[in-house]
């Protein structure tokens, strides 16, 4: 029976093996008690140089000796846990997401914890990558754009949400710092609806310009976002509004003392 379950080991061993992702075991006390290949080869060790040591010595992870740590938290608690990592592997840190879970023995006690990584390496640049299209959209979407001397508009197109509402005031800000503006114009008319949350970002935006000495103009209202404004009861204080951008500019040019006059 004993030569039968000592077979049975050395299979299970010989599998865990084979697999091409890193596999750690250790005891209740955090030492490494089994590694497959995989995984020495993922931390350029040999298997005498982490077997028996602690596994925090081993991997030298930014969760180790943390709360963070899946393994410990798998092994006092007795439940699967998993979270991303990174582990310093030939001077380079590498993104890792590792589960670690409780190791039992055959009555149920928990004797160590069983633990797998899988490098994100790519998956981390990919989403990246990603996020800076992201911004770079964000950018492109609401220019910030000079009309004349002091007199700046920024229009405005798609969906208007929080994190959006943020990049344009960040924008507008950062262009009445660049410019010395006394005026810029927010046109919506790119905006198909307005509700209760728009009209919020769009009043926080104004306020923002004004702290900052410049007089913010809300144009390209248009005949439904006006009913909607008055249908939800928002109240745009003392903003000021137009209907076109044309409008608008004249104005900004009123505000600025600025007249227009034919050849």
């Amino acid at each position: 029976m004993e030569t039968q379950q000592g077979m049975m080991r050395d299979l299970a061993e010989q599998v865990l093996d084979q697999l091409p992702t890193p596999v750690m075991a250790v005891d209740t006390d955090l030492k490494v008690i089994y590694i497959n290949a995989a995984g020495c080869a993922f931390l350029g060790k040999s298997e005498s140089e982490v077997k028996g040591k602690p596994c925090a010595d081993a991997m030298g992870s930014h969760h180790c000796d943390t709360s963070d740590c899946c393994m410990r938290k798998a092994i006092a608690e007795g439940t699967p846990y998993g979270a991303r990592n990174i582990v310093p592997v030939g001077g380079e840190d590498v993104p890792i997401h590792y589960l670690a879970a409780p190791l039992r023995d055959a009555d149920g006690n928990i004797v160590g914890g069983l633990e797998y990584a899988l490098d994100i390496t790519e998956q981390v640049r990919y989403e990246e990558r990603l996020r800076e299209q992201s911004r770079t959209i964000r950018e492109i979407s609401t220019p910030a754009i000079q009309l004349w001397d002091g007199v700046v508009t920024m229009p405005v197109v798609g969906v208007v949400d929080s994190a959006r509402a943020k990049q344009m005031m960040d924008s507008m800000l950062a262009k009445i710092a660049e410019t010395s503006c006394k005026v810029i114009i927010l046109d919506i008319q790119g905006v198909a609806a307005v509700d209760t949350a728009v009209a919020n970002h769009l009043i926080k935006i104004t306020k923002a310009t004004r702290l900052m000495g410049c007089q913010c103009i809300i144009s390209g209202v248009s005949p439904a976002v006006a009913e909607a404004i008055v249908q939800l009861g928002i109240d745009m204080g003392d903003v000021k509004t137009n209907s076109t951008l044309r409008d608008a500019l004249q104005d900004a040019f009123d505000l600025r003392g600025l007249r227009v006059i034919q050849a």
